[in-house]
């Protein structure tokens, strides 16, 4: 999957893909390329059977500064209406490919992650930050909504109503102890330590039952417009199908026989 990518880096080793935006001179924005490119990778990677953790890294210490302003901003300003429409359906397209990729996603983040850099994080799984990391959903900034890529759905569910509606409303920079506390970044590393930290948890959920992690990626995903009833229905019907997997049957030799599993997502 990495070998036709062109508008990012990607490599793939272990069963962890490494992917980073590569334009660090200017705090890696995206563009029209790259947030086209990344939805189609991100909708593939559902059938990529090499694949089973994705982890998104900074480039030159920052994560991502947004839509580029020059070569995304600037055209938006000339366009009519079917034609933005499409950019932002285009672009809510790159977090649905992200919430449905069936992989575990892990947003290491150092520097700038800022409006849609902060999108991606947001729809990651899990959240690594560095201390110097500032999180920032700016685009009241530029004169639009904070209703931008699922920012009102979804960003309340990690940190709650009224911190996303102070992020959404000002475009203030979030810190990383900050974000910490809300429950946005699942821990703190120094920078040095960022990328070894967000692979050692990529490999750890790489060696576990990875049909049963995209199983629960899915439920995760789904269970947001459920009845709770419709919900422990749809868990029911999820583990019964887990079950049947060899990876159940492993589990429970290894544990008789006093060893450690060794899943194979089968």
């Amino acid at each position: 999957m990495g070998e036709n990518v062109t508008h990012f880096r990607c490599d793939i080793d272990g069963g962890i893909a490494r992917i980073s935006l590569d334009r660090p001179e200017r705090k890696n924005p995206l563009t029209f390329e790259s947030y086209a490119e990344l939805r189609d990778w991100f909708r593939d990677l559902h059938y990529a059977e090499d694949v089973h953790a994705v982890v998104i890294l900074p480039n030159g210490g920052n994560f991502s500064s947004g839509g580029d302003v020059h070569d995304i901003i600037g055209p938006l300003t000339k366009m009519n209406m079917k034609e933005l429409l499409a950019f932002t359906r285009m672009t809510g397209d790159l977090v649905k490919a992200m919430l449905t990729c069936g992989k575990p996603v892990i947003a290491a983040v150092d520097g700038i992650c800022a409006g849609a850099g902060a999108i991606m994080a947001m729809a990651a799984d899990l959240r690594i930050a560095t201390p110097e990391a500032k999180v920032a959903f700016l685009f009241n900034r530029v004169g639009l909504a904070g209703c931008d890529m699922g920012a009102c759905a979804i960003l309340p569910r990690i940190i709650g109503q009224g911190r996303a509606a102070e992020l959404l409303y000002l475009g203030r920079s979030m810190k990383a102890e900050e974000g910490h506390a809300w429950g946005f970044f699942n821990s703190v590393v120094p920078a040095a330590e960022l990328e070894s930290a967000a692979l050692e948890m990529a490999g750890r959920i790489a060696a576990g039952p990875t049909f049963a992690n995209s199983m629960t990626k899915t439920m995760l995903a789904q269970e947001w417009s459920m009845t709770l009833e419709q919900a422990i229905e749809a868990e029911a019907q999820a583990q019964a199908i887990c079950m049947q997997g060899n990876d159940f049957r492993r589990a429970y030799e290894a544990f008789v026989n006093k060893e450690k599993p060794v899943f194979k997502g089968d």
